[in-house]
């Protein structure tokens, strides 16, 4: 069973930096596509940053550079470094993964939360000014 089980969310003033981590079990398939999302109170969940199995990533529109996507393929874990957080990024941060059967599967696709099966419990990222 795919567990994702997420952590380093936080209390942080506009400016500062957080790191998100998620770490995956419960797959042996080597072809998947992973992304954080996020969801502010009373809002939808959006896209934050996409990784696929290769390393290949994306970003969805707003980071403008002050997030990083990353993987540890030994640690079988995800990463969010969040750089320049302001109060807009206030959210729960969640990260997702759907099993493929090759990481080209994920370029243009995988983009909508409605498109993963599998999510973590949440992040709570809290941004003040």
């Amino acid at each position: 069973q795919v567990q994702l089980v997420e952590s380093g969310g936080g209390s942080v003033q506009a400016g500062g930096s957080l790191r998100l981590s998620c770490v995956a079990s419960g797959f042996t398939a080597t072809g998947y596509c992973m992304a954080w999302f996020r969801q502010a109170p009373g809002k939808g969940r959006e896209g934050v940053a996409y990784i696929s199995s290769d390393g290949t990533t994306r970003y969805g529109g707003f980071p403008r550079g002050r997030f990083t996507i990353s993987q540890d393929n030994a640690k079988n874990t995800i990463y969010l470094q969040m750089n320049g957080l302001n109060t807009e990024d206030t959210a729960t941060y969640y990260c997702a993964l759907e099993l493929v059967p090759a990481a080209r599967y994920c370029r243009g696709n995988y983009e909508r939360s409605t498109d993963y099966k599998h999510w973590g419990q949440g992040a709570r990222v809290t941004v003040s000014s």
